[in-house]
């Protein structure tokens, strides 16, 4: 995988989002895509994920973030390009 071909990408996910397993979700829907990053809970009642890895693969897992759990409800999905893959991450973590 060429510098190129990844990118690292903050996501803030607005609904019925935290209570519903979509931390868990989020991070096994992750670690079958291979990307790493990390995913938590926001005081507000969103919750916050970065993902980095193959940017078709990110295009992926932010289309199942629409959807997000079952149990979910995802009303808003905002999405930050932070740039370039760090390397730094090489897991997918539930971050408290």
């Amino acid at each position: 995988m060429s510098e190129n071909d990844t990118k690292n990408v903050r996501v803030l996910i607005s609904g019925r989002v935290q209570g519903v397993c979509f931390r868990a979700c989020t991070r096994d829907q992750a670690q079958i895509l291979n990307l790493s990053g990390w995913v938590r809970n926001l005081s507000d009642g969103r919750v916050e994920a970065v993902f980095e890895g193959p940017s078709d693969v990110i295009d992926q897992m932010l289309e199942w973030c629409k959807e997000g759990a079952p149990s979910s409800s995802v009303s808003e999905l905002e999405v930050f390009e932070e740039g370039v893959s760090t390397g730094d991450n090489c897991a997918f973590e539930i971050r408290y």
